[in-house]
């Protein structure tokens, strides 16, 4: 059961609008389980138009999801690389990675199974080929396996951290020192357990090591190398020593009109050995349009201030 805390910024909200915001899955989806039953709000059932109060106590018990058949569906992928084994490929922002609950359709998954036909199945129905993630708002460089034996050898260079995978992020604020390390565990946040955050009980250690890219004067970027790969790792981490990912929905703030549809994080390239072949292989994705809007956003703010 999962359980949320109505914040004071969130008075007057209804109650369906608020838990769109603190759970996976649709809106319509929030509402079915809100009409089933499945949301208590003090020890009353919920209504979906309710108005929250502050410090309002709401429980909600999601079902046990029903086993699904995900389907191939005819979504274009950008393609970095493909063969018998392993397919890498641009994941462009605003794309779900797999299927999850209220939302089974329009995911790399689909996209992949379509493309490919066959995929590793040691993930499951609903994560086939997924050796790694990137977040919905994250774009980049993915790679995904095409059989078992591919997905075992991928999955052992990520745990071992061989595979290096290398990010780029637009932060909010100056950074002083030219590259350092952040070192700080991860698990979920002890109150909103849609979000992550740094806490050092039930959590794992995660390290992400970071080089001064450019500077803006309040906004700096930053390329990221992850040692470990935990869910918004660069987020959570970032936001954890001041300086949040810039439009981020979760860990940041919103100060300016950046041109850009949730964080600006990208990654950037992946470099990994053939699972089968162990060639040595690296694979870059193009910075996509809406991030150089960024940065060239936050170049003109620079040079407005100097003036």
């Amino acid at each position: 059961m999962n359980e949320y805390i109505v914040s004071a910024e969130q008075d007057g909200m209804r109650l369906d609008v608020f838990l769109t915001e603190q759970m996976e899955g649709s809106r319509s989806y929030i509402q079915s389980l809100i009409k089933g039953g499945h949301v208590t709000v003090g020890n009353k059932i919920g209504k979906a138009n309710l108005r929250l109060i502050p410090n309002t106590v709401i429980h909600v018990e999601v079902p046990e999801p029903e086993s699904v058949e995900v389907k191939a569906e005819d979504i274009p992928l950008d393609v970095l690389y493909e063969d018998h084994d392993i397919i890498i490929v641009n994941k462009h922002r605003g794309m779900v990675v797999h299927p999850a609950v209220g939302n089974y359709s329009g995911t790399l998954v689909n996209a992949l199974l379509y493309h490919c036909k066959d995929l590793s199945g040691i993930n499951g129905e609903i994560r086939p080929g997924i050796v790694h993630r990137l977040d919905k708002d994250t774009s980049g460089v993915m790679m995904a396996a095409k059989n078992d034996a591919a997905h075992i050898g991928l999955a052992e260079q990520v745990k071992e951290h061989s595979a290096k995978r290398t990010y780029l992020a637009l932060v909010q604020g100056n950074i002083v020192e030219e590259k350092g390390t952040i070192k700080a565990p991860i698990g979920r946040h002890p109150k909103d357990r849609m979000k992550m955050a740094v806490v050092f009980e039930n959590s794992k250690d995660a390290v992400t090591h970071f080089n001064v890219v450019e500077r803006f004067g309040h906004q700096t970027l930053v390329e990221c190398n992850l040692e470990t790969g935990r869910t918004h790792q660069i987020r959570v981490h970032f936001a954890h020593i001041g300086h949040p990912v810039v439009n981020d929905p979760f860990y940041g703030y919103r100060r300016m009109d950046f041109p850009i549809e949730g964080q600006a994080l990208h990654s950037k390239s992946l470099d990994v050995k053939h699972p089968i072949t162990g060639e040595s292989m690296h694979f870059e994705a193009p910075l996509p349009d809406d991030f150089k809007a960024c940065i060239e956003f936050a170049k003109t703010y620079r040079e407005d201030k100097r003036k």
